[in-house]
């Protein structure tokens, strides 16, 4: 490994165990967010530009963007739609910015997300480089006191974690990885300028982030290996410039546009199928999923070709049986053809890629099917699996994914009343109420927190700021001195999630939406899958119901602005 430890480790200690003397007086805000990627900036903007609390965003990254500024790996791309991968709350915004292409790449959307920062002039209230390390509260004075790698101490009355719910890489417990005298590097911590051209590199893992690096990364290196431990279902992504006529028609008729996006159930720019498949002749079925093929984008062809692709398990062969048609159809060689079918469920997150299986028709690529041929060991010079080959590599890329939802906020020693940390009042299953706030932890907010919304990310969250934001003002406006998630309320959320998740086919498969690419850690339902629009409802009925579910406490109330 280069000098004993791998640029992931050295781009990870850099900004997380950097110690100051800069120890000063405790700082008082109204309230403190942390993180600056899309959630973040949109909830400083919110607090700050609408509400005018004073606020300060925490970022540990060297820069703005949170998963932009760490996934700049080869072939970093949104995978939905990126008319619907941005902001939607300002009119002006959505005219002025517009992408080029079907899906936007890395640098263009932390270029975009540079743009809003300036554009709402909220540089100067993001301190970067900066971890925050631990949350306590006080149950005299209803305050929260952040203090972080820096020695600064600061206290606000509310607290919004916008940390991501995939921020935190995982590694596999794989022998003699810290043998590797090449480089080893996670894509969730990717450092700018790393090149991988003309160097033989091997990837572990095939997921979104593993098959978009490997279509890119196969055209880079002199050799390519993929070391896969799950087939995948992965459909064309279709990308395409934007006409100037669709982005025209786009600015004129954003609001309408967006109307159809938060009344949808995955949030991705397209109508919805209410259609099952097994109520249409195998001709007409066949005919829907080539069209949706041909048009590309995995949430498409899961939910918009059918209604029931994710739930009955006829239609779910269907659509599984017509991708393996199409990996026999692509791949030239029927065993590479026949490690790459998935065997399982169509049901963990959809995944789309230009030209994924094509890949693997280059003579410089290489497919290993772990479960079939395990890694044994890493070696100084690369990979050894169980068949005794050993894989020379430069570079040993880990595609390997992140402990979802909960992993960011274990990394902060979080206390709530009685000195419970978060972390113990989590355990292996973490609970919340709405995803965005936690019994015993009194004007704590998460953006995406644990049982949020399964949809489009960017709609998610801000519906999410967006509500967190209304529920401070109205705590401030009425004299509220901490706003808190019932027990009962927590728990019942939690069991309805559960309830509703596994009456899905995603329940039935192995993968992070419910913990288990985690080996050894309990399974555990992280998403609500009523979809967005039922979401969004819910959340007015609970403000309707002067926030049910919540205790609202107006003792010591803080002063309203």
């Amino acid at each position: 490994m280069t000098d004993a430890v791998s640029l992931t480790d050295a781009f990870l200690l850099s900004s997380t165990s950097r110690k100051t003397d800069m120890t000063r007086k405790p700082t008082h805000l109204d309230a403190i967010v942390i993180g600056a990627g899309f959630a973040g900036i949109y909830m400083l903007h919110k607090l700050r530009n609408e509400l005018g609390v004073r606020v300060r965003a925490f970022e540990r990254g060297t820069g703005i963007g949170g998963t932009w500024h760490w996934n700049r790996y080869p072939g970093a791309a949104a995978d939905v739609d990126s008319i619907v991968y941005r902001y939607s709350f300002d009119s002006d915004l959505l005219r002025e910015w517009n992408w080029k292409n079907r899906y936007a790449t890395q640098p263009e959307i932390l270029a975009y997300l540079e743009h809003v920062v300036d554009r709402f002039e909220l540089r100067e209230d993001i301190q970067l480089d900066t971890t925050v390390e631990s949350l306590t509260f006080d149950e005299d004075s209803n305050l929260w006191t952040a203090r972080t790698d820096r020695g600064e101490e600061f206290t606000a009355t509310y607290v919004v974690g916008a940390l991501g719910p995939l921020s935190t890489p995982i590694f596999p417990d794989i022998e003699g990885r810290d043998s590797f005298a090449g480089t080893q590097v996670h894509t969730g911590a990717w450092p700018e300028g790393f090149d991988i051209t003309g160097k033989k590199v091997g990837v572990i893992g095939t997921g979104s982030t593993g098959t978009q690096f490997v279509g890119a990364a196969a055209r880079m290196t002199e050799h390519l290996t993929v070391f896969q431990r799950s087939a995948q279902y992965v459909v064309p992504a279709g990308d395409a410039p934007l006409s100037d006529e669709f982005i025209e028609d786009y600015r004129e008729n954003h609001e309408q546009f967006w109307k159809q996006v938060f009344d949808s159930r995955v949030a991705c720019g397209f109508q919805e199928s209410e259609t099952s498949a097994m109520e249409v002749s195998v001709e007409e079925r066949e005919r829907r999923f080539e069209e949706s093929w041909e048009k590309g984008n995995g949430f498409h062809f899961m939910f918009g070709t059918f209604a029931d692709i994710a739930f009955n398990p006829e239609s779910n062969e269907a659509a599984a049986s017509f991708i393996r048609s199409k990996i026999a159809e692509i791949v030239r060689d029927p065993e590479t053809a026949r490690k790459l079918m998935p065997t399982d469920f169509y049901a963990k997150r959809p995944i789309c890629n230009t030209g994924y299986y094509e890949t693997y028709n280059r003579d410089n690529v290489t497919l290993v099917s772990t479960k079939e041929n395990p890694i044994v060991r890493i070696t100084p010079t690369g990979v050894e699996t169980e068949d005794g080959t050993r894989h020379d590599l430069d570079v040993l890329v880990f595609a390997t994914g992140y402990e979802a939802m909960q992993g960011s906020y274990n990394r902060i020693d979080i206390r709530g009343r009685g000195g419970v940390t978060l972390k113990e009042h989590w355990g292996e299953a973490p609970s919340s109420y709405l995803g965005v706030a936690t019994t015993g932890f009194p004007n704590l907010f998460t953006v995406f927190g644990p049982n949020s919304v399964f949809s489009n990310l960017p709609p998610a969250l801000q519906t999410q700021v967006d509500w967190i934001a209304e529920t401070i003002e109205a705590a401030r406006r009425r004299g509220i001195a901490t706003v808190e998630a019932t027990a009962a309320a927590e728990e019942e959320w939690t069991a309805m999630c559960r309830e509703m998740a596994e009456h899905s086919l995603f329940a039935q498969t192995d993968s992070w939406i419910f913990g288990s690419n985690i080996p050894g850690k309990k399974r555990r339902t992280l998403f609500y899958f009523g979809g967005i629009a039922a979401y969004r409802e819910k959340l007015r009925e609970i403000v309707a119901a002067d926030y049910e579910g919540f205790t609202l406490d107006h003792e010591g109330s803080p002063t309203a602005a």
